[in-house]
């Protein structure tokens, strides 16, 4: 490929030379590069933007494209010091002061000798008492004074110039200076008229000099000691002006000192941190009296004043003013202030749907953070680095906030905006107090990118977290962070069907933690009892825990965690133990398909019932297979749902309470009381004497998971499988509808008032969350959604007699086993596994067809429901995303 670099190297001929000094200079990077942080080659274009167009464009090479469309431009240079011409302008400035200065002062010599002579011919031609004799004594007196008053101006020259470089530097008034000027006119006025009255009183003839002084009309006589005190003073008050200003100097001194101080008491407090892990070279050692570590001076270099800006949003900014965070970052600033409408705006949502489960610590205020510093400090000398970890946890939160409220590309600058804040704090120290929000921020950014289908940076944004929650042993918070991830890998681990063959490799980019050492992977009764440890690092470090949380609920059985973590924790478990019983049933009927033995899928209502997972011919077992194994008793899924809603109400109980912890009755817990209602419901026997083959309490559970998303549809964006959830609730739903409904039509009978009421119920209910779950599906990509319900056939008792109510036949199942068990629940193993390998298909065929509308290659990992449009931008973003996971696995690599 032919391009301009190899013109603009080849450009060394003395013309190509002139015509660069005579023109501005021009960054080294072009302002795409400059913009995210990524090295540039210096040709035009840069490989950068080659490789942007050739995959934007979908070209095999860039052979032949003209230049102008790679759109890379290079920016001129910014001068780091004076501004050009100034200096010279200067220079001549003061030559030609002095030039000035030296004829005047020339001039007053003249004026001076032209005055003493014609004072000396009008002595010899009067004569008198008061003539003068001229003789060799006369001539050397005046000569001296001549002297004198050359030395007396040149000293006033020099303050001049003094005090001009001090208004410079001290601001000098300008009153001062046009004083000074008016003495130098007063002293020369002075020394014209000292030189005729010494030139007439240099024998002593005092009379003469008067009356000639007065003929004259010259200023009064004045003794040469006046000119002397005026120049003293003058000296006095140029004096005075350089001691307040080496004052001002010394105070400006001390006051930085002090607030270097602060900055290495508050670093020192609590020990040295680093973005990633930290080591001996990121902290300066300081001696024992000193008792806290010096701060590097890059961190020195880059504090930030941020007076101008918000003291809530803490608005990055350098010492003179300019945004030290890109343009896109910027932007979106006033976001994050807590006096924003639209902020608070997308918090809510956040708060609504993400956080109603998770129910993380809020993220404090620049003021907040600071007050609970060892050594509490002002919001504008927070680091830049520091700020912008703060900064990129409020950003991923408004981000998931944006996208619950369907604003698509907002929330896709608000995820950048996290990535880019995120990049500024990656290679600086960043306090510990500080690091739980870092690992926040890694995994929400990383629960974003799973909504989006990309799972592969889902697992590394995970695995970054986990290298900052192994630093954060008790801290505040990290049970509830760690049973969110729990949460949310249930929901990969039924995704994946619990296969980790199928799981992205990551090892090479992020590498795993490393295993702890032997004898410290266990520590009280409980960790004893169950083979695992509840210490936060020794979580995050387990090897069966680096692509997802697994084996028994480590939060669960850590006695002193939160109850309502503990809860959320159990939760997690129950649905992988779920899981694993769904592919051991899937595993057997495919076995019995081979050996062409008829049975059925075992299981009723709700699919529940405790099995062993090798009944199912499983082979091996999972990790959390084995722990349920092990301890069936206590962590087998009912149980485990139990002691949820447990804790649940444990809770509630003491938020109710005054000072009990908790916000009161403010918070339902909407989110936790949906997911304990429906596990309760698949997890209850069926009974095949009631209508539909459910129990009254199932209809009940069922029904109140519905009506909960009906009246709280943020719900459907919560972490974790409760989409998916609700949308086998609604598949119950239709085989009590088919159930009931072919009750009524068997006997011929009018159904009663009761069943009738049950029938509407249940049918109007089956109506409004299949459209709420509809409207979500669409929004989602294709390996994302679940079930695609059909809609009940309202004519059927007219024109097919016999045929269900709602045909489940119809349904675009999931691709996750234990949710199309709830689609197969009455069918023969041969049906079940033909319908199985059909829905794969046509999962495959829509994620085709939805990459062709796209314009993108079909792959399993890239797609994308968006538009084009939105598609593009979410591209250019997924480069800030590489850089920063570039930078991360170099970082935890050495």
């Amino acid at each position: 490929m032919s391009t301009d670099g190899g013109s603009i190297q080849s450009d060394a001929s003395g013309a190509t030379a002139a015509r660069r000094a005579n023109s501005q200079g021009l960054c080294a990077s072009c302002d795409r590069c400059r913009a995210r942080k990524t090295k540039c080659d210096g040709n035009r274009p840069c490989s950068n933007c080659i490789a942007k167009y050739v995959k934007r464009h979908k070209l095999p090479s860039a052979e032949g494209v003209d230049v102008d469309l790679f759109e890379c431009v290079y920016s001129p240079a910014k001068r780091r010091g004076p501004v050009p011409g100034k200096a010279g302008a200067a220079r001549k400035a003061s030559e030609a002061l002095a030039v000035q200065h030296e004829a005047r002062a020339q001039l007053s010599q003249t004026a001076m000798m032209q005055g003493m002579m014609n004072a000396a011919g009008m002595s010899h031609g009067g004569g008198g008492a008061g003539g003068i004799g001229m003789g060799g004594g006369g001539t050397a007196a005046i000569a001296n004074e001549m002297d004198d008053m050359a030395e007396l101006q040149r000293q006033l020259l020099l303050q001049q110039q003094l005090e001009q470089q001090m208004a410079q530097v001290g601001g000098t008034s300008h009153q001062h200076q046009q004083q000074l000027t008016s003495d130098a006119g007063l002293l020369g006025g002075l020394g014209g008229g000292m030189g005729i009255g010494m030139g007439m009183d240099m024998d002593g003839g005092g009379t003469g000099a008067t009356n000639m002084s007065g003929m004259l009309g010259s200023p009064s006589p004045q003794p040469v000691g006046g000119g002397v005190d005026l120049m003293q003073q003058q000296q006095q008050q140029l004096f005075e002006l350089q001691r307040q200003q080496q004052q001002l100097q010394q105070q400006q001194q001390m006051h930085a000192m002090q607030q270097q101080m602060q900055q290495n008491s508050s670093s020192a407090s609590a020990g040295p941190a680093a973005g990633i892990v930290p080591s001996s070279s990121d902290v300066d050692g300081a001696g024992a009296g000193a008792g806290a570590g010096m701060e590097p001076s890059a961190r020195r270099a880059r504090t930030m004043d941020t007076s101008t800006a918000s003291a809530t949003t803490g608005v990055a900014a350098t010492a003179n003013g300019d945004s030290a965070l890109p343009r896109s970052v910027t932007k979106h600033l006033p976001l994050l202030s807590k006096s924003n409408i639209d902020g608070n705006r997308l918090r809510s949502y956040y708060d609504l749907s993400i956080d109603d489960l998770f129910r993380l610590p809020p993220i404090p205020t620049d003021e907040e953070y600071c007050a609970r510093l060892s050594v509490p400090i002002k919001p504008k000398l927070l680091p830049r680095f520091d700020l912008a970890a703060l900064q990129a946890a409020r950003f991923s939160e408004i981000a998931l906030g944006a996208l619950a409220n369907n604003q698509v590309a907002l929330a896709l600058e608000l995820s950048n905006a996290t990535v880019m804040c995120l990049r500024e704090c990656v290679e600086e120290p960043i306090h510990p107090s500080c690091m739980y929000d870092v690992a926040r921020a890694y995994f929400l950014h990383g629960l974003f990118r799973s909504y989006r289908g990309d799972m592969p940076r889902y697992f590394k944004y995970r695995r970054v977290c986990l290298t900052h929650l192994s630093q954060l042993d008790n801290v505040p918070g990290v049970e509830s962070l760690l049973a969110a991830i729990s949460f949310h890998d249930s929901w990969a681990y039924m995704i994946h069907n619990a296969a980790e063959d199928a799981l992205p490799d990551i090892d090479e980019a992020i590498p795993p933690l490393p295993a702890p050492p032997q004898g410290q992977d266990r520590g009280g009764d409980a960790d004893v009892k169950y083979g695992v440890s509840s210490n936060p690092s020794l979580i995050v470090s387990n090897p069966i825990n680096q692509m997802w949380i697994q084996g028994p609920p480590p939060v669960f059985i850590n006695n002193e965690a939160p109850a309502l973590s503990r809860s959320l924790d159990a939760l997690a478990c129950a649905v992988r133990s779920c899981c694993d019983q769904a592919n051991a049933r899937f595993e057997g009927m495919a076995k019995e398909l081979e050996a062409q033995n008829g049975g059925g899928i075992g299981g009723s209502g709700g699919g529940g019932g405790e099995e062993a997972c090798d009944s199912g011919g499983c082979g091996k077992l999972s990790a959390t297979g084995t722990a349920v194994m092990a301890n069936e008793e206590e962590l087998c899924s009912r149980n485990m749902v139990l002691s949820a809603f447990t804790l649940l109400q444990q809770h509630e109980t003491a938020a109710a309470v005054p000072g009990g912890g908790g916000q009161g009755t403010v918070s339902k817990n909407h989110g936790h009381h949906l997911v304990v209602s429906a596990m309760d419901a698949f997890l209850e026997g069926g009974d095949e004497e009631e209508a539909g083959g459910f129990t009254d309490s199932q209809i009940q559970s069922l029904l109140s998971v519905c009506n909960t998303v009906i009246e709280h549809p943020l719900l459907l964006y919560q972490a974790g499988p409760t989409y998916h959830m609700i949308s086998n609730a609604a598949v119950l739903l239709c085989h009590l509808l088919n159930g009931m409904h072919a009750q009524r039509g068997a006997g011929g009978e009018a159904p009663g008032e009761m069943e009738a009421a049950l029938f509407d119920e249940v049918l109007d209910t089956y109506l409004a969350v299949r459209k709420l779950l509809s409207i979500h599906r669409r929004k989602l990509p294709v390996r994302l959604r679940c079930h695609g319900i059909p809609r009940p056939n309202l004519a059927v008792g007219t024109s097919e007699p016999g045929a269900p109510f709602i045909d489940l036949g119809e349904t675009l199942m999931c691709g996750s086993r234990g949710c199309q068990a709830f689609v197969l629940m009455a069918c023969s193993p041969c049906v079940a596994a033909e319908r199985a390998r059909s829905a794969a298909q046509k999962q495959q065929a829509a994620a085709q067809q939805e990459a062709a509308a796209n314009g993108i290659d079909v792959g399993f990992e890239d797609i994308s429901e968006f538009d084009r449009e939105l598609f593009d931008i979410g591209q250019e973003f997924d480069l800030d995303d590489d850089d920063l996971l570039n930078v991360l696995s170099r970082i935890i690599a050495t």
